[in-house]
């Protein structure tokens, strides 16, 4: 397959390249715009050439995603930077663990510890996706709606966010026993994210289990994506996301 892939594009390069079959009449001069047009087409054959070899190229030996099931050492095999060696600290074990950590903080920190963070952050994020979609039909009563969702957060009074901000931070020092530091938040042997918030008992299943750590893990990075992509396209845009979607305006 991959080897066809290469040979199809260099076929297509190779086209580009090729005489026209319709020849200028001798004497008669094309206008400038022909060439322009002639030259662009064969450009882009070359560039869809290129493309499609790195395409090829890309899924072979490119960036993966851990499957589930792939043993106890879930994506050892599994390298998401091909030309970097895999840090040790990565050894497979964790779900998600596909030896993604270019900038090296598993041989410095505590990997439990990252992966609290990471796990936090994931979860209030797929939170933060949602009302950021729920805020552009929902209102509160008593409460206005700012022009995007973002903008709702300007639009709640002081003493209402200071409500929030105190109690995400009693929830967080309650739910870790006031342990927040690398050295001392596992000592008593608790896994990362685990906060023994389980009400429907989705965690018997230890099979089941392992599938629904690994989603947690993919879902949230995928929202952490989508958070910060959505907030961005918001203060830029001043339109909600379905709204730019169903009405799309360029930027001012």
């Amino acid at each position: 397959m991959f080897r066809a892939l290469l040979v199809a594009a260099c076929a297509a390069s190779a086209a580009a390249f090729a005489p026209s079959s319709v020849l200028p009449r001798a004497g008669a001069r094309a206008p400038w715009w022909s060439w322009v047009r002639v030259e662009g087409s064969r450009a882009l054959a070359v560039l869809g050439g290129v493309l499609t070899g790195f395409c090829a190229v890309a899924a072979s030996k490119g960036p993966s995603m851990q499957l589930w099931g792939d043993g106890s050492a879930q994506g050892l095999s599994i390298n998401a930077v091909p030309f970097l060696q895999r840090p040790p600290a990565l050894d497979g074990t964790l779900a998600g663990d596909v030896g993604f950590d270019p900038v090296g903080f598993s041989n410095y920190i505590d990997l439990r510890w990252l992966r609290e963070a990471e796990l936090k952050h994931g979860r209030v994020c797929m939170l933060g996706v949602t009302g950021l979609i729920a805020q552009e039909f929902v209102t509160l009563p008593m409460f206005q709606n700012g022009k995007t969702p973002v903008d709702d957060f300007f639009v709640v009074p002081a003493a209402g966010l200071w409500q929030v901000f105190f109690a995400i931070g009693a929830i967080e020092f309650f739910t870790n026993g006031f342990k927040l530091t690398p050295g001392d938040m596992f000592s008593e042997g608790r896994e990362a994210g685990d906060l023994g918030f389980d009400p429907l008992g989705c965690g018997k299943n230890p099979e089941a289990l392992a599938r629904r750590r690994l989603v947690e893990v993919k879902n949230g990075r995928l929202a952490m994506i989508a958070f910060g992509g959505m907030l961005h396209q918001q203060l830029l845009t001043k339109q909600g996301t379905i709204e730019q979607l169903v009405n799309f305006k360029a930027i001012q």
